[in-house]
């Protein structure tokens, strides 16, 4: 039997649900996903659900979370019955000791809206993985202890946004899909150089080391998942990772920056 390959680790920016009518960004994932290999299972550490202790979702095929309001119904309607990952939500369980179980809780959208560009076949396993803590140096031992999985098979996948300040943005008639915020890109172009040179403590005090961060993230949920995705790369050995950027841009003023991590 061939060995699973050695998967790489990705942090993407899934936007809201409108994102997905972007035909350039939807165009981007679905290219992005065909120069990967080809995981056996996916597990996704999404913005959009936090919950301690840490919580597995479904480990069967359940109906997709809608965790949104006030958009028109079509965005409701979105489907995506991925297959579920009862054995590699038993291989997360062993790697991180006591979690819990909500076999209720369908992929979010955090998940399923780049899932649904990246493989629109559905028919890979995707297990969902709550953030027990939004602090970075937590997140990142999380994601350490995560790293076996990428030798398994599977692929790790962040789901965030690089930017994510809601109330200094306009959609709609107020303002340009591609426009730009300074706040916005001085965050995201530090944000790619630290990536890019394996700046892990740089990263794990952005808060006081990135430029606009306050601006760029007044709650922090959407930039944590990098930390659980940069602690899968870092692995147990403390190897320096080598993250390259594979989206940019901006949409309505927040940074659509997705890395894939070696």
């Amino acid at each position: 039997m061939t060995a699973p390959t050695r998967m790489p680790v990705v942090y993407l920016g899934h936007g809201a649900p409108p994102l997905a009518d972007d035909a350039l960004w939807t165009s981007q994932l679905a290219e992005w996903s065909r120069d990967l290999p080809r995981p056996k299972a996916i597990l996704v550490v999404s913005a959009h659900w936090e919950a301690a202790p840490v919580t597995l979702g479904a480990t069967r095929t359940v109906p997709l979370t809608y965790d949104f309001w006030g958009f028109p119904q079509r965005y409701y309607e979105v489907q995506y019955a991925a297959p579920g990952a009862p054995q590699l939500a038993s291989e997360v369980a062993r790697l991180l000791g006591d979690v819990a179980h909500d076999e209720q809780r369908g992929l979010d959208h955090g998940a399923y809206v780049p899932l649904v560009e990246m493989y629109p076949d559905a028919d890979i396993p995707v297990l969902q993985l709550s953030m027990p803590t939004l602090a970075p140096a937590e997140l990142f031992e999380m994601g350490r202890r995560l790293a076996p999985l990428r030798e398994q098979g599977v692929l790790v996948m962040g789901s965030g946004f690089v930017t994510h300040n809601l109330r200094l943005i306009e959609f709609g008639h107020g303002g340009a899909a591609d426009q730009r915020h300074g706040w916005s890109v001085d965050f995201d172009e530090w944000t790619t150089d630290a990536m890019r040179r394996g700046d892990v403590d740089a990263l794990l005090d952005f808060m006081h080391k990135a430029p606009a961060a306050q601006l760029a993230h007044p709650r922090t949920e959407h930039f944590a998942p990098i930390f659980v995705s940069m602690g899968a790369a870092y692995g147990a050995d403390g190897a320096a990772f080598q993250a390259r950027s594979v989206i940019d841009g901006y949409w309505y003023g927040l940074a659509k920056r997705s890395f894939q991590i070696a």
